[in-house]
């Protein structure tokens, strides 16, 4: 079995890439906005912590991306008799480029609902003791120069309580 921190992360991944939901999401939220965004295929979203400075060294990481990833368990003994009860905190770091500052500023909050918007219809049960009680942060950072142009940063962090032996 997967150690819990990929495990979950891995599970996130899949709601992201099962049936292209992030992909038909991003889609679908930018022809509802009438604007036209880059696509955001399954083959982008990725379980790994590298950072994007060392993942733009990997020539087949490009843009936009999401990487997934844990990083912070808390065991808090909820349940007295599990080995784990706590929680596991997970990260999906979503990174846009573009040659425009205002394409990447524009791009980087569709991504953003797209992946919101996923973690919302999967509520609840994700298996394996990982229950998503729905809740979620966002952070958006500013442009900056970098990759083809101009580069931009988001992170939705949210924690699954988890219950296992």
């Amino acid at each position: 079995m997967l150690p819990l921190t990929i495990l979950a992360a891995q599970k996130f991944a899949d709601l992201l890439t099962n049936s292209n939901n992030l992909e038909g999401e991003v889609t679908r939220i930018a022809s509802l906005a009438v604007r036209s965004v880059p696509a955001l295929p399954a083959s982008q979203v990725f379980v790994t912590s590298t950072s994007t400075t060392m993942a733009d060294l990997q020539q087949q990481l490009g843009y936009p991306r999401v990487a997934v990833f844990s990083n912070r368990v808390r065991n808090q003994q909820i349940e007295k008799f599990r080995s784990l009860s706590g929680v596991v905190t997970l990260v999906a770091e979503i990174s846009a480029t573009a040659d425009l500052v205002d394409e990447v500023d524009s791009a980087i909050h569709f991504y953003v609902e797209g992946v919101s918007n996923v973690l919302r219809r999967n509520i609840g049960d994700w298996g394996d003791g990982m229950f998503f009680p729905g809740t979620y942060d966002i952070e958006v950072q500013p442009p900056s120069t970098g990759a083809s142009g101009f580069l931009q940063l988001a992170r939705i962090t949210c924690e699954l309580n988890v219950s296992r032996d």
